[in-house]
Order: structure tokens, then sequence, then C-alpha cells
């Protein structure tokens, strides 16, 4: 298998937010065994650098698909332009009130419209603005809500625009309907002339499930939503016993 794609937080990162040595230590074998490994997250880049800093990915898929980059250079990327951000906020604050908590991530920064940032645990380096008068272009738009049916409300006020919950938090996810991680693996797969059929992918959440379905080998986390794993080739151990290390450790670098 030539490319290794992993999700972040619930995959390869502990429930603790960090990455053990010995997932640091796998990787870092993959990197002497000359595999390309990469990030699919819903992370945007801010907040994923601090693990980018430790492994030196080759990939990096953030934003839900919605940025992707080769050896720290930006390739491709698909975002909300202005009108439509603007459009979303609008229509969120009207069918969700005032008070409802929206993160927006643009290509370099995460925007929060707490009064009192409640991102330091999260994202430290959140930028707290109250989004009245936003006019950059976003990768990724989030609203702390749990109703389906408002969540397709929000979507339906711009063109193209899919809405996908978290499963571990009562966020939806808001992104152009072609920033997905499944089209940025096919994408980044093109782009390095690697068949699919030599990609693995690893997650364990909603937008986690067409990369799993698309790739040569998905692997679902112990701790995935059952959806995840009933798509799985395989599931391996859950994320706080280092169920990705574990596999590529058996399956990749020992096979």
């Amino acid at each position: 298998m030539k490319l290794i794609l992993s999700d972040l937080d619930l995959t390869l990162l502990r429930s603790d937010l960090t990455i053990s040595q010995t997932s640091a230590g796998t990787f870092q074998k993959l990197k002497e065994a000359g595999h390309l490994f990469g990030f699919a997250t819903s992370r945007g880049l801010t907040s994923l650098k601090p693990y980018a800093d430790l492994l030196n990915p080759d990939v990096i898929i953030c934003g839900g698909g919605g940025s992707i980059y080769y050896k720290g250079e930006l390739i491709k990327e698909n975002a909300f332009n202005v009108e439509e951000i603007r459009k979303l906020l609008n229509k969120t604050y009207q069918v969700c009130g005032p008070d409802v908590e929206i993160t927006v991530d643009t290509r370099d920064e995460l925007y929060w419209n707490r009064k009192n940032n409640r991102s330091s645990s999260y994202m430290p380096n959140a930028i707290y603005d109250l989004l009245d008068d936003f006019k950059e272009e976003a990768i990724k738009f989030c609203v702390q809500i749990t109703d389906a049916e408002k969540a397709q409300k929000i979507a339906l006020s711009v063109p193209n625009c899919k809405a996908i919950p978290f499963s571990d938090i009562p966020w939806y996810k808001f992104s152009p309907g072609d920033s997905t991680k499944e089209k940025a693996a096919e994408f980044i797969a093109s782009y390095l002339n690697i068949p699919m059929s030599e990609v693995i992918a690893f997650g364990d959440d909603f937008s986690d499930l067409e990369m799993l379905r698309s790739c040569g080998r998905g692997i679902a986390m112990e701790n995935a939503i059952e959806p995840v794993k009933e798509i799985a080739d395989f599931v391996t151990s859950s994320n706080d016993n280092d169920g990705v290390s574990e596999y590529i450790e058996k399956y990749v670098l020992n096979s």
C-alpha cells in the first residue's frame, strides 16, 4: 500500500488529544520504509499544526476535504465565497437565534463567535469575532446544533452545500459539496499517480464513511460509529489503544 490516510480526532489522536509515542514511532517507520502518509481531518490547518509538526505528514487533507496539501504546498482548495458565507451566517441566526455558536475556518485561521471564547482547550489560537461583517472565503462553517431539519435549512441557503453531523459533539459541519474526504483522497491519489486500490484510510465518524468505502482498504476504529464499522474492511483497536499504529505495524510494515 503506497498511501496511508488517517483521520485525527478519535482515530489517530487519543481522547486526551495527544499522539502516543507508539504511534509517532510507527509513522517514523512508515517514512523510513518509503510509504507516503497523511492526515484526512475535518480540522482546519491551524488546529492540526501541532500534529503536523510532530509527524511531518506528506499529505494533509483538512477542512473535511476543503484544502489539500502535499509536502507543505497547497495543491487544491474548495471554499465558500464571501457572499455564500454571509448567506450561511444570516440563515443560521434566522433559524437558530442570536445565541447560536458558530465557527468559521479560513485557510489560515479559525474564527469563533463567542464573547467568552470556549475554544481554548480545542483551539487556543482561535480568533474571537462576532462575524457581523465577515469578509473572507472559508473552507468550513460549523454550527452548534443537533437538529437535522435546521441543518438542512441552513445548507439550502447556498448552492451545493453539504451538512454533516459530528457524532462526538453536538455540531454540524457545512462545506461545499465537492469538499469531502472521499473526493480529496481520490484527487491526491490521482495527483501522485497512485491507484485508489493502494490507499488505506482510517476513520471513525460520518465524514469518514465514503473515504473508507472508496479506498483499497477502509479501516474503522473500535470506537467508530456503527455505520463506519459496517462498511469497513477491518475494525482495528480503539484510538486510546493505538489502533492505527497496531494495524500499520501488523498489516503494512510486517506484511
